[in-house]
């Protein structure tokens, strides 16, 4: 995870659901998350699929309206990422796995913007398949916030979150590491 928003939701959620598969939803604090709340929201199952239940106020900005109620495949303008996104949610709650997605997009203007968003299931009065806690960021505040709005949004990249595997225990990809440290050198030149 790049951004801090989706460090700091998952970091909390982790720890409150403890050896559970997930936390129930009466459990989050929004205190507890008040240096990402303006990038987090709250996913309800309904039978068309996630509807937004709450979002925050950065989010909200970034889109370009209130989330509350909409359905959260409807970010997604192509029938395709739809689809994705539908069956990312689902596997979601089905697996009781988080996940975690790079995104890019696009704004209304052409300005390009690049994205992490985190899913978390959550119990609701110990039904599972009934909500989930999400962050939508951007690694940096974009300067036409309020200006301009996304328009357009794909998934780049995905890794799952598997229970019982900790964020420290997860698969990380293999960097290749230099055998030497880099040498100085000067080459041959002249005064122009």
């Amino acid at each position: 995870m790049k951004n801090t928003s989706t460090r700091l939701v998952f970091e909390y959620w982790d720890a409150l659901r403890g050896e559970r598969t997930a936390p129930e939803r009466g459990e989050i604090e929004p205190g507890a998350l008040r240096h990402a709340l303006a990038d987090t929201f709250v996913l309800e199952n309904e039978p068309i699929g996630p509807v937004f239940r709450l979002a925050g106020t950065r989010l909200c900005a970034l889109l370009g309206h209130e989330l509350r109620g909409r359905a959260f495949t409807a970010l997604w303008s192509e029938v395709e990422s739809q689809s994705e996104m539908r069956r990312l949610t689902q596997t979601v709650m089905d697996e009781s796995a988080g996940a975690v997605a790079g995104l890019t997009g696009e704004t209304r203007t052409g300005a390009p913007i690049y994205l992490e968003l985190l899913l978390l299931p959550l119990r609701y009065r110990g039904r599972t398949h009934a909500r989930m806690l999400g962050a939508l960021s951007a690694a940096i505040t974009p300067e036409w916030l309020g200006l301009d709005t996304i328009d357009t949004m794909r998934m780049i990249s995905l890794r799952m979150l598997w229970p019982g595997i900790g964020l420290s225990q997860q698969p990380q990809p293999q960097l290749q590491t230099r055998v030497r440290a880099p040498k100085f050198m000067v080459l041959p030149g002249g005064r122009a």
